[in-house]
C-alpha cells in the first residue's frame, strides 16, 4: 500500500533532524508519527484562567468528567477517549517518569478523577474513558491546566500537550474581547497546531456577545490567525440535555460546535494530518535552518584576518630584506673603501715620520759605527707600525661588522660570533742590511796626507825661493806637513758623508721595500675580510629570507587548506539549506493541500 505523502515528508524530516544531528526533534517527532499513524484525532481545549474550559468538556460530553468551581483550578490534562463502559484512570510518577510517559496507574471514580489529579502533585494526567457518540469516531479531548505566565508550571504542561494534537479549542469567554495575550497565545498555536477554532463561551450572561464574537473575528482576521470562532453557552447546554430540548441545545451553540467537531475535523482527519505535519517540518526546518544559516555565514565570512595579515607581513620582510640587502652591500663596499683609505694614510704619516727620524740620525750618525744600533731601532719602529696598522685594520673591521650585522639582522644579536676575524701575521719587517762602506785606512791616509803635502810643500817653496830660500826649507816642509794634515781631515769628513748618504739611502730603500710589502699585505687582508665578512653577512640574509620563505609558505598553506575546507564546508552546508528548503517547500505544499472548506474562518 502506497504511503501517504504527509507520512513521506515526516520521514523525511525526521532524517534530516538525525542528519544534522538533532536527535531530541528526530525523537519528538517519531512520537508523533506514531500518534499520526493511529485513527484517533485529538483536540486539545485550551484558554486563560476562568474561560470555562473544563465546563466546555463537560457541556461536550454531556457528563461532570471534570471538576468545575470558583475554587478549583485544572493543574494536569484529562485525556477523554471512547470506551464501551465508563473508565477513568489517574496516572503518577516522578519528573524522570513524567518525561517518558511511564508512570503508576490507579482506578479512580469518573466523578472524582480529576479532581484527584488536580490535588495530587505528582498527578501527570487523568485518563477517561465513556461510550459517547461524539468520541466514538476516534475524536479524543484533552482538557488542560490553565494558560497564565510563560514561565508558570501549568503553562508548560498545557503548552506541552500542544505538538500532539491535531485540532485545538482555544476558549475566551465573551465578557471581553480577545487579549493581546489570547492574541499572542493563538498564534504560537497555531506554528503548533495550525487547526484551531475560538470557542467564545458564556454567551448567556453577556448581551451583546455577536459584537464581541465580530470584533474577535476582526482582531483574527488582522493578525493572519486562521480560526473560526464559536460561540457557546455551557449553562444552555447542559439545560437542554435536562429537558431535552433539541432548540435550547441548538441556541446553546454546541450543536454547531458538534458538527464542526465531527465534520470539519473528525471528518477530515487526513487533512488535518496533512496540516499538522506541514507544521511541525516547517518549524522543525526553520530550527534546522537557523543553526546552518549561522555556520555558513562563519564558513564565508572565514577567520582567517590573522594568518593573512602574517602572510603579508612575511611578503613586506622578504621586500624589505631585499632593499636592506642592496643597502647593507653598498655600505659595507663605503665602509671597507674609506678603511683602506685611512690605513694607507695611516701608513704612509708613520713611515714619514721614521724617514724623518732616519734623516735627522745619519746627520750626525757613522753608519760604519752605529749601523747595527740604527737596523735594531728601525726595524722595532717598522714592527710597531706594521702592528698598530694591523690592529686598527681588525678594531675597524669588528666595528664595520656590528654595524653592518644591525643592518643584516637587527634581531640576532649572535649572527656574527665575537672573534671571527682571526688575526693577522704581525712579521712585515725584512732584515736590514748594512750599505757598503769605504774604509779610510792607513795606507789611504798617507797617500792622502802626501797628496796635501806634496802640494803645499810646492807651492810655498816656490814661493820662499823668491827670496832666495832653497825649494825645500823649513817654511815649505811646514807647509807640506799643514797641508797633509788638512786633506786628511777633509777627507775623512767627505768620506763620513758619503757613508751617512749611503745610510740614509739604505734606510729610505728599506722603509720602502716595507710600505710596498706591507701595504700590499694589508690591503689583501682588507679585501679577504671584506670577503668573508660578505660571504657570512649574505648568509645571514640568505637564512633569513629562507625562514621568512619557509613561514610564508606555511601560512600560505594553512590559508589555502582553511579556504579548502571552509569551501567544502560551505558547499555542504548550501546544500543542506537547499534540501531543508525544498523540505519546507514540500511541508507548504502539505498545508495548501490540507485546507479545507471550514476548517479555517
Amino acid at each position: 500500500m502506497m504511503a501517504s505523502p504527509w507520512l513521506d515528508v515526516l520521514d523525511d524530516t525526521i532524517r534530516a533532524c538525525a542528519a544534522h544531528e538533532r536527535e531530541d526533534l528526530a525523537e519528538r517527532l517519531r512520537i508523533r508519527r506514531t500518534q499520526l499513524v493511529e485513527p484517533k484525532v485529538r483536540v486539545v481545549v485550551l484558554g486563560e484562567s476562568s474561560q470555562g474550559k473544563s465546563q466546555l468538556v463537560n457541556g461536550l460530553l454531556n457528563a461532570p468528567v471534570c471538576a468545575v468551581g470558583d475554587d478549583l483550578t485544572t493543574t494536569a490534562p484529562a485525556v477523554i477517549e471512547h470506551a464501551e463502559a465508563p473508565v477513568a484512570t489517574l496516572v503518577t510518577g516522578d519528573d524522570g517518569v513524567r518525561a517518558i510517559e511511564s508512570a503508576d496507574r490507579t482506578p479512580a471514580p469518573i466523578e472524582s478523577v480529576t479532581a484527584k489529579a488536580n490535588a495530587d502533585a505528582n498527578a501527570v494526567r487523568a485518563e477517561i474513558g465513556l461510550p459517547r457518540e461524539l468520541l466514538a469516531t476516534g475524536l479524543a479531548l484533552i482538557d488542560t491546566p490553565p494558560i497564565g505566565a510563560p514561565a508558570a508550571r501549568h503553562t508548560r504542561n498545557a503548552l506541552s500537550v500542544l505538538p500532539q494534537a491535531d485540532a485545538a479549542l482555544l476558549v475566551s469567554d465573551a465578557t471581553r474581547e480577545l487579549s493581546p495575550t489570547e492574541l499572542d497565545l493563538l498564534t504560537r498555536v497555531t506554528q503548533l497546531c495550525p487547526t484551531v477554532v475560538v470557542v467564545l463561551t458564556k454567551i448567556d450572561l453577556v448581551p451583546g456577545w455577536r459584537q464581541v464574537a465580530e470584533r474577535n473575528r476582526a482582531h483574527l482576521a488582522r493578525g493572519g490567525l486562521p480560526a473560526t470562532v464559536l460561540p457557546v453557552s455551557a449553562s444552555l447546554r447542559l439545560a437542554a440535555a435536562r429537558t431535552k430540548d433539541s432548540s435550547l441545545n441548538e441556541e446553546s451553540g454546541f450543536g454547531a460546535l458538534v458538527r464542526h467537531l465531527h465534520r470539519d475535523i473528525a471528518g477530515h482527519a487526513d487533512q488535518l494530518r496533512r496540516r499538522s505535519v506541514a507544521a511541525l517540518t516547517q518549524m522543525t526546518v526553520d530550527q534546522l535552518l537557523g543553526p546552518l544559516r549561522e555556520r555558513l555565514a562563519e564558513a564565508r565570512a572565514g577567520d582567517t584576518d590573522e594568518l593573512t595579515a602574517r602572510y603579508q607581513a612575511a611578503g613586506r620582510r622578504l621586500e624589505e630584506l631585499q632593499r636592506e640587502s642592496a643597502r647593507w652591500q653598498t655600505l659595507l663596499s663605503d665602509e671597507v673603501a674609506d678603511l683602506m683609505a685611512d690605513l694607507d694614510f695611516d701608513l704612509r704619516d708613520r713611515t714619514r715620520r721614521i724617514l724623518r727620524e732616519v734623516d735627522e740620525y745619519f746627520e750626525v750618525a757613522d753608519p760604519a759605527k752605529d749601523w747595527e744600533v740604527f737596523g735594531e731601532w728601525l726595524r722595532a719602529n717598522l714592527t710597531t707600525v706594521a702592528e698598530t696598522n694591523s690592529n686598527w685594520l681588525l678594531d675597524r673591521f669588528e666595528w664595520i661588522a656590528r654595524k653592518i650585522a644591525r643592518q643584516v639582522a637587527p634581531r640576532r644579536p649572535g649572527a656574527l660570533p665575537e672573534g671571527w676575524l682571526g688575526s693577522t701575521p704581525l712579521d712585515h719587517v725584512g732584515d736590514l742590511r748594512m750599505p757598503n762602506v769605504e774604509r779610510f785606512g792607513v795606507g789611504q791616509k798617507l797617500f792622502v796626507g802626501m797628496r796635501g803635502s806634496y802640494s803645499g810643500l810646492l807651492m810655498f817653496g816656490l814661493a820662499t825661493t823668491l827670496a832666495g830660500m832653497p825649494l825645500i826649507n823649513p817654511i815649505s816642509i811646514g807647509a807640506g806637513a799643514a797641508f797633509g794634515a788638512k786633506s786628511v781631515f777633509e777627507e775623512r769628513g767627505n768620506r763620513l758623508k758619503r757613508r751617512q748618504s749611503a745610510g740614509r739611502t739604505a734606510a729610505h730603500r728599506y722603509v720602502d721595500d716595507f710600505f710596498l710589502t706591507y701595504g700590499k699585505e694589508s690591503k689583501d687582508t682588507v679585501r679577504m675580510i671584506h670577503r668573508e665578512l660578505r660571504d657570512r653577512c649574505t648568509a645571514v640574509a640568505h637564512e633569513l629570507r629562507s625562514e621568512i620563505t619557509e613561514s610564508a609558505k606555511h601560512i600560505k598553506q594553512v590559508i589555502d587548506a582553511d579556504t579548502a575546507e571552509r569551501t567544502t564546508r560551505a558547499r555542504e552546508l548550501s546544500r543542506g539549506i537547499d534540501e531543508l528548503a525544498h523540505l519546507r517547500k514540500r511541508g507548504q505544499a502539505l498545508a495548501a493541500s490540507g485546507a479545507v472548506r471550514g476548517l479555517t474562518a
